[in-house]
């Protein structure tokens, strides 16, 4: 199955902002009927045959987030305008996402990345660059869809909001 990120809106029937009811049965609907995960959580996360995870976040009963976890398989494809975001190496992933948005390295973690402008967030445990062997390091392990500032601090948040005004 594709999965087509669209970010600041959502992931297939996943959409930002639905109510945690809605939300839970869009996740439901990703589960593969025929071959589910003993490791399926309702309303909170689901794994797919290829070992694809997805994983919602709620917060005060509203869909705030959507984390999609690296398949084993390649029979689950996540992409962002045309991009596999798991199928090459993170490197490159960020090279060919920066012709759609912009993209930074992530303050906290050089591992990661983070289009700020759509809250497109990329994460690997650790930077294995040069290791295509190690492919913790090597490729993205998951990707997170939120609306923009949804991880703002108070601060940030208000430079965001002065920003738009």
């Amino acid at each position: 199955m594709d999965f087509h990120l669209a970010p600041p809106t959502g992931v297939g029937p996943l959409r930002i902002g639905m109510s945690r009811h809605e939300a839970g049965a869009a996740l439901d609907s990703l589960r593969d009927p025929a071959a589910p995960s003993s490791s399926d959580r309702p309303g909170q996360h689901v794994f797919r045959p290829s070992g694809l995870m997805i994983s919602i976040e709620c917060v005060r009963d509203e869909l705030i987030a959507i984390e999609i976890g690296r398949p084993e398989t390649p029979t689950d494809r996540v992409g962002f305008r045309g991009v596999d975001v798991f199928g090459p190496p993170a490197r490159e992933v960020v090279t060919l996402l920066r012709a759609h948005t912009r993209v930074e390295e992530d303050p906290d973690d050089d591992a990661s990345f983070i289009a700020p402008d759509l809250l497109l967030s990329l994460w690997r445990p650790f930077a294995a660059d040069d290791e295509p062997d190690d492919a913790q390091g090597y490729y993205f392990d998951s990707v997170l869809v939120a609306r923009p500032g949804c991880y703002d601090t108070p601060a940030e948040a208000e430079a965001r909001l002065k920003a738009t005004s």
